[in-house]
């Protein structure tokens, strides 16, 4: 067996393990399902998962696709332990919260959640890229403004924090008329594959210069 060091990288490998973790967006909701929802190996067009796009980039990384659709913040918290640091990665990739903000949830509940699991991962020596809740089309004036207050958040919470690094997954996803509503999607809630390879555009550079590449 090939002994990994704590950062994730295999000695002499040049390889690092990267987690993506989060909700359907993570996942590659409508067009795919992760390790997760269908064991061992997920299911569907692979092309719609950042995790995909971000290892056709690097050859070198393994990606760990670790969403799940549906799930808020407090529940991928609850799961932070298994997918996250029993892999030790190298990074981590955070998207959560849409889920909280669909249904009813204060940004207060999204934060905390977000703050728990930087801190997990800070402890653990692994590096953070904090995405931004994406956008989906169905949202009121009231929810795009929880979604926007929790962004802001995130981008200020990296700019202060050691080791947290954000990376705007809306920005990269919306439509450049209405930052509010999904460029290309067909079920007006997710990216289409199209859409998550523009995610992975985003988080690409991040990583890289999180990891010193």
């Amino acid at each position: 067996m090939t002994r990994r060091h704590r950062s994730g990288r295999a000695p002499g490998s040049g390889r690092a393990r990267i987690v993506a973790l989060g909700d359907s967006t993570t996942a590659g909701t409508p067009g795919w399902r992760s390790p997760i929802e269908a064991p061992p190996a997920g299911e569907g067009d692979e092309t719609s998962q950042y995790a995909w796009w971000l290892m056709r980039a690097h050859q070198e990384w393994e990606v760990l696709n670790r969403g799940v659709d549906g799930e808020r913040s407090d529940q991928i918290r609850a799961r932070f332990a298994r997918d996250v640091l029993d892999a030790k990665p190298a990074a981590v990739v955070v998207i959560a919260g849409v889920n909280d903000v669909y249904q009813g949830r204060e940004p207060s509940h999204v934060t905390a959640g977000l703050s728990a699991m930087y801190r997990e991962a800070r402890l653990a020596s692994i590096t953070v890229v904090a995405g931004s809740i994406l956008p989906y089309d169905t949202a009121t004036a009231a929810q795009n403004a929880r979604m926007h207050e929790i962004n802001a958040w995130i981008r200020a919470e990296a700019a202060i924090t050691a080791g947290l690094h954000f990376a705007d997954t809306r920005a990269a996803v919306a439509r450049a008329d209405d930052l509010d509503r999904l460029a290309d999607t067909d079920d007006g809630l997710h990216p289409t594959a199209a859409g998550y390879r523009l995610m992975a555009r985003a988080i690409l550079p991040v990583l890289e210069r999180a990891l010193r590449l």
